[in-house]
Order: C-alpha cells, then sequence, then structure tokens
C-alpha cells in the first residue's frame, strides 16, 4: 500500500487545462459603466475549475480548486473601500442592513444562464468576509456522478427516511440533487424543499417542485417544517437534521406517508443512528430508537477524495434497513449489523473499505489517498493485497475516463 502509486492516466481532451487569469475577459460592467467585479471574479473561478471563493479584508483572493486553497497572486489585498463594494454588486440594501446588524448573513445569487452561487457573509478578526460556493444551474444525474445505483431504487420508495452523511464539503447536497432529479425523471409526485438557501434549482418535470428558502420563503426554517404537512407533498427535503424538532418532524413525515431526504454530519452510516438517538435524554433513546428504525430506509455515508486524473469522486458506504438489519439495530448488535452491510452486497450494501479498494483497482484513486479515508486501514490493505493489486498498471480494471467530476455542493 505503501508502494509506487498507480500511473496517471493520459490527459483528457475533454478536461482541457483552464486557461491563467490573464487569458480570461476583462472586467463586465453594467450599462452605466460601473465594473462587476464578483460577477468576473465568479467567472475566472468557473474558468478555472474552482468549487469556493474566499474573500476576506486584508488579504487577497482565494479559490478552493479540487479542495486544496489556492491564493490569486495576481490579485490585490481587499481593502475596506473595496470588500464594501463587493457586497454593494450582491446584496440588496435590506440584506447590507441585516449583515451589519447580525453580522452575518447566508444568501444566493444567480446569473442567468452561467450558474448560482450560495453566499455566506461573515466577521472575522481583520474584517469583512465573504464565501461563495460555485453551484452549476445543471442538476447532475445518479449515473453522472457515479453514485451507488441503489439510489435509483430507493427515491422509489413511497415513505420512509433516506439519510446522506458525511463531513462538510463532500458533496451531500449534491447527491441528493442527484437523486430529486432522478424523482423528477422517473415520477409523478409533489416534492417539497426547505433549504437554507437554496442550492441547486429544479424545474418541475413529471413531478411538481417547491422550493423554499429560509429568509426569503419562511422567515424560520422551524416555521417552514410546521407548515410542511400542510403542503400536500409526497417527498420532503428537510436538509440538516440539525436539532430535535427537525428529527421529530422528519420522523412524523415518514411515518405519515411521505418519503423524507434529509443530511447528517456523520463519518459513518451505522454511526448515523447513535448520532439521531443522542439528540434525546437517555430515559427516550430506546423508544425513539424503535421510531427510527422504522421510519428509516437507508443512510448513504459518503466522502470525497482526489482522483489520479487530478478531478475528484464521491465513494460510499451504504446501509439498508433491511428486516435482518432493523433486527441487528433494534438489539444494539452493531458489529453484526457491520458485517451483513459487508456480506449483503446483492441488496446493494457495502462498507466504506469495499468502495475504496474498489476504486484503487480501478485507478481511480491512490492507495495513499485510499487509507487516509478508510475507517481502518489495516483492513483497507488486506483486501488490496487479496485482490493482487499491482501498482504499476494504470488500471487494474476497465473505468469510465469521462466520467464527470464531483464537485460538491
Amino acid at each position: 500500500m505503501q508502494g509506487t502509486p498507480a500511473a496517471r492516466p493520459q490527459a483528457d481532451p475533454a478536461f482541457p487545462p483552464p486557461p491563467p487569469l490573464a487569458q480570461l475577459a476583462a472586467p463586465r460592467s453594467r450599462p452605466d459603466g460601473t465594473q462587476l467585479m464578483i460577477e468576473q471574479m465568479v467567472r475566472d473561478a468557473h474558468a478555472r475549475q474552482a468549487s469556493d471563493i474566499h474573500i476576506r479584508v486584508g488579504e487577497p483572493p482565494r479559490l478552493r480548486i479540487r479542495g486544496q486553497i489556492v491564493c490569486l497572486s495576481d490579485h490585490v489585498a481587499v481593502s475596506p473601500e473595496l470588500f464594501e463594494k463587493y457586497l454593494t454588486e450582491m446584496l440588496s440594501e435590506q440584506q447590507k442592513k441585516q449583515f451589519v446588524e447580525k453580522k452575518e448573513l447566508d444568501t444566493a445569487i444567480y446569473y442567468p444562464g452561467f450558474l448560482r452561487c450560495r453566499v455566506n457573509c461573515f466577521e472575522t478578526l481583520t474584517g469583512g468576509a465573504i464565501v461563495l460556493r460555485l453551484i452549476p444551474l445543471d442538476v447532475p444525474s445518479i449515473d453522472g456522478l457515479g453514485l451507488p445505483p441503489v439510489l435509483k431504487h430507493l427515491v422509489t420508495y413511497p415513505q420512509g427516511l433516506i439519510l446522506v452523511t458525511g463531513p462538510t464539503g463532500s458533496g451531500k447536497s449534491t447527491s441528493i440533487a442527484a437523486m430529486i432529479r432522478e424523482l423528477n425523471e422517473s415520477d409523478s409526485r409533489h416534492i417539497v424543499t426547505i433549504e437554507d438557501p437554496i442550492e441547486y434549482v429544479h424545474a418541475s418535470g413529471k413531478c411538481l417542485i417547491s422550493q423554499r428558502e429560509v429568509g426569503l420563503h419562511t422567515h424560520e426554517f422551524h416555521e417552514a417544517l410546521r407548515a410542511v404537512l400542510r403542503e400536500d407533498p409526497d417527498v420532503i427535503l428537510i436538509g440538516e437534521m440539525r436539532d430535535r424538532i427537525t428529527v421529530d418532524t422528519a420522523l412524523k413525515a415518514a411515518q405519515t406517508g411521505h418519503l423524507v431526504l434529509g443530511t447528517l454530519h456523520t463519518k459513518s452510516a451505522i454511526g448515523t443512528v447513535n448520532r439521531l438517538l443522542n439528540i434525546y435524554n437517555p430515559d427516550e433513546q430506546q423508544a425513539m430508537r424503535t421510531q427510527i428504525l422504522e421510519s428509516l430506509i437507508s443512510v448513504v455515508s459518503q466522502q470525497l477524495l482526489p482522483t489520479t486524473d487530478g478531478r475528484r469522486t464521491a465513494v460510499h458506504e451504504v446501509l439498508l434497513n433491511t428486516a435482518a438489519m432493523q433486527d441487528y439495530l433494534l438489539k444494539g448488535q452493531e458489529t453484526d449489523a457491520f458485517q451483513l452491510m459487508e456480506t449483503d452486497t446483492n441488496e446493494g450494501m457495502q462498507v466504506m473499505n469495499q468502495a475504496l479498494c474498489e476504486l484503487i483497482l480501478l485507478g481511480r484513486i491512490s492507495p495513499d489517498d485510499a487509507v487516509k479515508a478508510s475507517p481502518d486501514a489495516g483492513d483497507l490493505r488486506r483486501r488490496v493485497r487479496n485482490e493482487g493489486y499491482d501498482p504499476g498498471r494504470s488500471s487494474n480494471r476497465e473505468f469510465d475516463p469521462t466520467a464527470r467530476e464531483y464537485n460538491p455542493v
């Protein structure tokens, strides 16, 4: 596992290297001649295949490109006056006033025909700061992202709870957007999303899709949660399961005939059940364990790793709440539950090390990156050795070199 990494495939002509900033278009302007500085920065970042832009008073802007922060050395440090111009370009007067009063603001900006940006403004020791997350207008598909095919089956359930988990920036929202697209293309339901803020924008297809943004379409997240069951939904995207009220609402909806999608910041599928239980008092946990497991359809745990061709890909652990799995989890037999995930692959389950081993054998990720992401590096090394991995070959199995890069939202 510590030997020579897999050789990198030749550059894919479908993904040419981005041009340097000096070759990009000159700053765009409004009809009154005012420069659109943020818009130009967004276009430059998009050309460089960046996922985020970081702006902070006292420092030059930075981009996050394939997980790494890159300083734009050809930009000057942002002055307080320039920062104020950035805010004026992006925000309404009411939003600027809210930022001054609360010292932070979440919103989004839209460039028609190009992309959207999720925007967070906040104060730091050196002054104001802005982070923009670039969000494509085209909603990715499950196949295009290389997500486990079992997700197509999961979204056909009429009711229950599906959780996508992982650390911040692992692409949970992107995976859920792909699941909603699958529903929109294959079924006829009413989908209601409660987002803070809206990220991917979905146009109604076979489904009617109602997207609500906290602060724009509802004053409070919990108010929208209380109202959502009166909006005749079939599918509800709650987003982050952030507290007891959110979990209670999700369970109530899942138990009353709705399919609920949500996210959690947990590292493993089995650990997700314990994370939900820890929201409740110890004397409530046994009863809540039963409620959660009666509602749960699946937990998909996700990480994002760099690929050997300089892009990124998501790797998944999948727990399906089959009758046997539910029995193990109700009894707290987590070791047996883990072994079932490992062996019941015909159902679509897999543990993280199985997914990591497969990507190593495909030549998609390096052994070193896989070890860093593995919950049990020793077990991963044994799996790879047993498969007869040869680090001298550029690819141990066939894979699609034109697969879409996974940019998280």
